[in-house]
């Protein structure tokens, strides 16, 4: 039993002479570029208490981006469902609407009474996955809360005032332009 580590593998056959010289070796090119002030020689009991904190510390910011990746899911599905509890059917549109999604134009065919309220900021329009939904400015707010671009046009009510020192302020704009 009074044989070191180092005998004691050898005998088992996992570890050889030539092996053991070069740990020995290492050891003492260590110590000795210690005592010249080349590099620094760690204690085994701080380089043990360094490490479990390294873990630590990355086992709390794994942690961390696995709870921000579960609350964005969760904030996914809430969105999901509250459009799909709350969507409006537009199945008889007749009237093509344009908005704007991800810089580009798309178009939107609803009813005309939709399209009034769309204009008035009564009811809005809202993405699910690649598609999108109408559904109303109270919904659409709360999804808003939750994630702003899930929100594709929302009107603010009450824009019928006129400034007045706008130069166009005696041009209305005509119930019947669609751009």
């Amino acid at each position: 039993m009074a044989n070191s580590l180092q005998k004691q593998l050898m005998k088992a056959g996992l570890a050889d002479e030539k092996k053991a010289r070069k740990a020995k070796q290492q050891k003492r090119e260590d110590v000795n570029k210690a005592k010249r002030g080349e590099i620094e020689l760690e204690d085994p009991a701080d380089r043990a208490r360094r490490l479990r904190e390294e873990k630590a510390e990355a086992d709390r910011q794994r942690e961390a981006e696995r709870k921000a990746e579960r609350e964005k899911k969760e904030i996914a599905a809430q969105i999901k469902q509250m459009i799909e509890q709350s969507r409006l059917d537009r199945n008889n549109g007749e009237v093509a609407f344009q908005f704007v999604q991800d810089k580009k134009i798309k178009k939107a065919y609803v009813t005309g009474k939709q399209q009034k309220q769309l204009e008035r900021g009564q009811i809005a329009i809202v993405a699910l996955g690649s598609s999108f939904e109408l559904v109303p400015t109270v919904v659409a707010e709360k999804i808003r809360q939750r994630d702003e671009a899930a929100v594709l046009l929302l009107n603010e009510r009450g824009n019928d005032a006129v400034d007045e020192d706008d130069p166009y302020k005696d041009f209305p704009i005509p119930d019947d332009l669609m751009w």
